[in-house]
């Protein structure tokens, strides 16, 4: 197998917001780590008219790309603040790969704490603990995020190689808000609707904010630790 360092990543993409800001206070302790961090709007649509309005010039030789963010749990075995590097990605029954040799190569400068997983891409967030478990029955799939087969799809139509990491926010056991609602056509989120979202279900929406500040804080982590030698030291 051809080893891929993950210095030669060219790009990384984070959702737009405090995931993408995570992201770059990680990046940000790293002296001398330099390339381009893209913050990208929620959901499939939005994100594939970003990439095609946006991203045309990723399409170059040896291009890298690395999907980072929050997932939700759709397996028992993943809780909050796992970290997972997708194998491959399911939408509406089609499946697509991750680069194989720089999801490996990640996977070892990483170490152990990081699971191998199949990911579920769906259109709306997935709020019930019991569809959690249908949807891993159905596709076998262990995690859930709203923009990684949209990403595949874009970037291996250029011939571009990708490769996702991500950090669990919620898990399989408990329901959340359902905030489908207050994400936009063009996948932002609207501040308002989203607090009144959250007061209307405040057990439900406390687990969602607890889970998700943990999920970045690890987040976090991750990005500093891409540039580290050893991932054990400091996670």
């Amino acid at each position: 197998m051809i080893s891929v360092k993950t210095d030669m990543i060219n790009t990384i993409l984070v959702p737009q917001g405090a995931e993408y800001q995570a992201v770059c206070r990680g990046l940000s302790r790293v002296t001398g780590f330099q390339l381009q961090v893209i913050a990208v709007p929620l959901g499939m649509k939005p994100l594939y008219q970003f990439l095609e309005k946006n991203c045309q010039h990723l399409n170059q030789p040896n291009q890298r790309v690395l999907l980072m963010g929050l997932c939700g749990s759709l397996n028992q075995h993943y809780n909050v603040g796992d970290i997972v590097i997708y194998e491959d990605c399911v939408y509406q029954g089609n499946l697509l790969e991750c680069d194989r040799n720089l999801t490996e190569s990640i996977h070892q400068q990483l170490g152990d704490k990081v699971s191998f997983v199949k990911g579920l891409t769906s259109d709306r967030v997935i709020s019930l603990a019991a569809e959690k478990r249908n949807l891993h029955q159905q596709f076998s799939a262990d995690v859930v995020d709203m923009e990684g087969f949209a990403t595949l799809e874009f970037f291996q139509q250029q011939g571009v190689s990708v490769v996702m990491l991500r950090v669990v926010s919620d898990d399989s056991l408990h329901d959340i808000p359902d905030l489908t609602s207050v994400i936009t056509a063009d996948g932002s989120l609207q501040p308002l609707p989203l607090v009144w979202k959250l007061i209307s279900q405040p057990l439900a929406a406390t687990r969602l904010i607890r889970g998700s500040l943990q999920g970045l804080k690890v987040l976090e982590r991750v990005a500093y630790c891409l540039k580290t030698t050893s991932y054990r030291t400091h996670i």
